[in-house]
């Protein structure tokens, strides 16, 4: 039988490379859902190619356009954000990926853990804003949790076979973003257009942003802690800007095992699909004839704040890393909408961490009310 798949985002950029999977492996794939939240003429596109039973649009406004334009189709049509969460309950999906941005993902991956749906996660916020309940109810529930970020694949990749207890550190590579080697004089006039340059990977502009900033890789680590269990000194990031290698794993005897690959987000959603098993795939193959060298280097965490930032946020723990993922969502918007510059997105991260109230043991309330407080004083720093 088919293995039917809910796209959560299926708009953005790993939802439409998603979609372009599935269409590969149609013999053994077939959607089953598909959400957007804005985006309603590219959703109804979508729905019209691949013809799921349900189909969110989280933007109400839009909810009657999208529903008159799938009634002749004879799909399901459901507005607004909680109808998401809702539809995890009664939906037949046996993998949902999580490719929503930010924190919106946080309460649909829940509702699905809870419904015991295999997750694909393409949302990083979700556990760094809330990994240890999030993974405490995956154990609860049995449901797996395979990681869909390229360098969390990886990880994951490279530990299959592996005994927990062998690991010595997790090793993240980063591209650098397109201001490697740059230092913060260098970073005073940047603009929106060379920030949304990135020199290996496309994606979209939040994450573009974030990776401009080196925020994408901090919340990367602390992704990496609640996946793999390690604690803050044994995850290590190297800048590796041809972006082969897509993250290594140092173990005990001294032996490091890598897993590298062109940079393809394909490839870790295929995995995600297939896991445990490998299926053939038509993506292009990695030529090592091609390859003049591959380089790695140290971050400049006095330059790139953001990633010095989520380090102690991991390290302090609680309510941290939500504080610095809720203020870092309002920093990037506003660097978009050209109301800020690109340096004071750390600035604007780095005073939320200071002073929005932290909790050293918080609930999934206390989460929801930290991502409320810390937007606010966020949003008062704005200019």
């Amino acid at each position: 039988m088919k293995k039917k798949i809910a796209i959560l985002g299926s708009t953005g950029s790993i939802g439409t490379q998603a979609l372009e999977v599935i269409s590969e492996q149609s013999a053994t794939l077939e959607v089953e859902v598909l959400t957007a939240n804005s985006n309603s003429d590219l959703l109804i596109q979508q729905a019209i190619e691949y013809k799921p039973n349900h189909v969110v649009i989280a933007d109400e406004s839009k909810y009657l356009a999208v529903k008159e334009a799938l009634m002749p189709h004879d799909i399901k049509v459901y507005g607004g954000s909680r109808a998401i969460e809702e539809l995890m309950g009664i939906t037949s999906a046996d993998i949902v990926l999580t490719a929503m941005v930010g924190y919106s993902g946080l309460k649909p991956t829940i509702a699905a853990v809870k419904n015991k749906k295999r997750i694909a996660l393409a949302n990083k916020e979700t556990l760094v804003v809330a990994g240890e309940i999030i993974t405490d109810l995956c154990a609860q529930h049995k449901v797996p949790l395979i990681p869909v970020d390229s360098e969390h694949s990886a990880i994951f990749q490279c530990l299959v076979g592996e005994a927990e207890q062998s690991v010595e550190k997790i090793i993240l590579t980063a591209s650098g973003g397109p201001f490697r080697g740059k230092k913060t004089s260098d970073l005073l006039e940047v603009t929106k257009a060379q920030a949304l340059k990135h020199p290996n990977w496309s994606m979209g502009a939040k994450i573009t942003i974030d990776s401009a900033t080196l925020m994408n890789k901090g919340l990367e680590v602390i992704e990496a802690k609640w996946l793999f269990g390690v604690e803050a000194d044994q995850i290590e990031v190297v800048v590796h800007p041809q972006s082969i290698i897509h993250s290594m794993v140092s173990f005990k005897d001294s032996s490091i095992k890598a897993q590298m690959g062109l940079p393809d987000m394909k490839l870790p959603i295929h995995y995600a699909f297939f896991f445990p098993n490998r299926v053939e795939a038509s993506f292009k193959r990695l030529s090592f004839k091609e390859m003049s060298n591959l380089t790695f280097e140290e971050p400049d965490k006095e330059t790139f704040r953001n990633l010095a930032l989520a380090f102690e946020a991991m390290k302090r723990g609680g309510n941290a890393a939500c504080i610095l993922n809720a203020a870092n969502e309002i920093a990037v918007e506003a660097f978009l909408q050209d109301r800020i510059k690109f340096l004071q997105i750390a600035a604007l991260n780095e005073a939320c961490l200071e002073k929005v109230s932290f909790i050293g043991k918080p609930s999934i309330e206390d989460y929801v009310a930290t991502d409320v407080e810390a937007r606010k004083f966020a949003l008062s720093l704005l200019p």
